[in-house]
């Protein structure tokens, strides 16, 4: 075989392999933006965090016809063991009524309990958390936590943030705290603040928490919010996915207005004894709420605390209240 042969072979045979490269590599690049592209159209954004409500914790405490309050350090130390046993939770919301006597000896026995938490934790004050003129008011309250947790960085009763890209958490103060009273109230500098938070937040989705529910599980004047239909006007004129997680009352109920999820979760301290792990999946045409109902391991107390309600049926609701999978569209 002549040079002049060689040459010319071996030319074609780079030139081939060269093409053959660039076609490899087109191909995959076309795979992985196709890969991507099913990716963001089919796998959705998820979110999964715990609620806690009315734990009442007394260090000292005995149990009451309602509440029982000399449990409940077991009963929360039960909850937090629970939820430790997930490896995905993105954070624990408490929705009021962290400790049952507003004192200062109160706060300091419950915050070693929490901070066995292996997720980061943010609360909603309850109208048993301040005193009316008391010590432990809201300044005190939030400068002890934060000096306990880490992961609460806010001075103000109401504040936000962004858990996850394309979520919101906005956690209300609706406790009144110039009188002595299990009603609820939101003032109008909070509701102006509240508004901007919805405002800024139309392309995601916003997950509320508060004491006083919005709307109730069952009527009762003396705990209900006074200006509730104000603050449901408002939320309900926004129509991106939105859930409202609430407690006061001790009862579970699930309610949804069209792309507004109002959910009254259990307390910890009274029968069922439960709370929620709630999963949160953002799709591209709905949201996706999973509700999975969380009872306490301590049966006997549980019985105990069954005993003592007159109707258990009312604070544990039927099983839509209890778990379920809730579908916002988009």
């Amino acid at each position: 075989m002549s040079r002049r042969k060689r040459v010319k072979e071996k030319k074609e045979g780079f030139f081939t392999r060269l093409v053959n490269g660039m076609i490899t590599l087109c191909l995959t690049a076309g795979m992985l933006w196709g890969l991507q592209a099913c990716s963001g159209t089919n796998t959705a954004a998820g979110l999964k965090f715990a609620q806690l409500s009315d734990v009442h914790f007394l260090a000292d405490g005995s149990n009451t016809t309602f509440k029982m309050t000399g449990e409940s350090p077991r009963l929360l130390d039960d909850a937090i063991s629970q939820i430790n046993e997930y490896n995905d939770i993105d954070f624990v919301m408490f929705t009021g009524d962290l400790i049952d006597k507003s004192f200062e000896k109160e706060l300091k026995a419950f915050l070693p309990h929490v901070e066995k938490l292996n997720a980061p934790w943010y609360f909603a004050f309850g109208n048993h958390d301040r005193c009316v003129g008391g010590y432990l008011n809201t300044l005190v309250y939030l400068d002890m936590v934060r000096n306990s947790n880490p992961d609460f960085k806010f001075k103000k009763a109401y504040y936000s943030f962004a858990p996850k890209k394309n979520y919101k958490v906005i956690v209300l103060d609706n406790i009144i705290t110039d009188e002595i009273t299990s009603n609820g109230y939101i003032d109008e500098e909070q509701l102006k603040w509240l508004k901007k938070e919805l405002d800024s937040s139309k392309n995601d989705t916003v997950l509320i928490f508060m004491h006083v529910p919005v709307i109730e599980p069952f009527a009762s004047p003396n705990h209900k919010m006074r200006n509730g239909i104000v603050l449901k006007q408002l939320i309900e004129s926004y129509k991106n996915p939105i859930g409202v997680f609430q407690g006061h009352y001790h009862a579970a109920k699930i309610t949804q207005h069209d792309n507004v999820l109002y959910v009254n979760s259990p307390a910890l301290v009274s029968y069922p004894n439960a709370f929620r792990v709630v999963s949160v999946t953002n799709h591209k045409d709905k949201v996706v709420f999973d509700f999975e109902w969380k009872e306490t391991r301590e049966t006997t107390i549980q019985k105990m605390a069954k005993i003592l309600v007159f109707s258990g049926g009312i604070y544990a609701g039927e099983e839509k209240d209890q778990t379920g999978i809730y579908e916002i569209k988009k």
